[in-house]
């Protein structure tokens, strides 16, 4: 059921009153950094997509057509919004382990330096936006130790973004693919899990398997920050958190 401009602008006020309210939360202390980039992350989200749903309903009153421009945009910048989060989140989940483990696979020290120098390079891309240069690093990532499953879970995720921003099947493929290798490397890594329960709810025709992934990833023991993320798609999908 469509609802009315004045619908949508109350949640629109709502939305950013919640953004204001977490910085302010922020400010005082009674949020940590992580938990405000979640919070940031999901209201920014969503109200990409009420002022996109109040936009088409203005194009259809007589608005200029250039609005459809300006939604694209908003979308591209609410979903990169997202990302950044998600990966601060899961970041903070996800150890720079020691040679020979599952993670980071069997290198020697030499390479297990150069290997966290490039994800720590990588992971400071990605806050500054720079995430083609972060994509750079995790690639001479897997040059390096083919197994480590933090930048086969990070790439992943940064190339289906940018996939399905650019609707580019072969790299939603190729993200795909490198997220099923991360989980077949790492099978209780809760950060792969959830990327891929993401992914999958995101694509047309699998809302089961992205059910099947979030019990999993459930049922591992995820983070706080983690079940943030994971919250406004646990809601969608009728799945409780106990």
């Amino acid at each position: 059921m469509k609802r009315s401009a004045n619908q949508l602008i109350d949640e629109i006020a709502l939305r950013e009153a919640s953004l204001a309210d977490a910085q302010r939360e922020l400010v005082a202390g009674e949020l940590t950094a992580l938990q405000a980039a979640t919070i940031e992350a999901r209201e920014t989200l969503a109200l990409t997509r009420v002022r996109e749903e109040l936009d088409e309903l203005n194009a259809h009153g007589g608005r200029s057509t250039s609005s459809r421009r300006r939604r694209r945009w908003l979308l591209v910048v609410g979903l990169l919004c997202f990302l950044v989060a998600i990966v601060v989140v899961l970041w903070h989940s996800l150890e720079l382990r020691q040679a020979g483990n599952s993670v980071t696979g069997n290198v020697s020290l030499g390479t297990q330096q150069q290997v966290t120098r490039l994800l720590t390079e990588a992971q400071a891309d990605i806050a500054n936006g720079n995430v083609v240069t972060a994509l750079s690093a995790y690639s001479q990532v897997l040059a390096l130790s083919p197994k480590n499953v933090i930048a086969l879970t990070q790439s992943g995720w940064l190339d289906f973004s940018a996939g399905s921003s650019d609707t580019d099947p072969a790299l939603v493929a190729l993200g795909i693919k490198d997220l099923r290798s991360a989980i077949a490397y790492a099978p209780h890594n809760t950060a792969a899990r959830l990327y891929y329960a993401i992914v999958a709810d995101s694509t047309p025709g699998n809302q089961a398997l992205a059910k099947s992934q979030f019990k999993i990833f459930l049922a591992l023991g995820p983070s706080k920050g983690q079940l943030a993320v994971a919250a406004p798609f646990l809601k969608q999908l009728h799945l409780s958190t106990s």
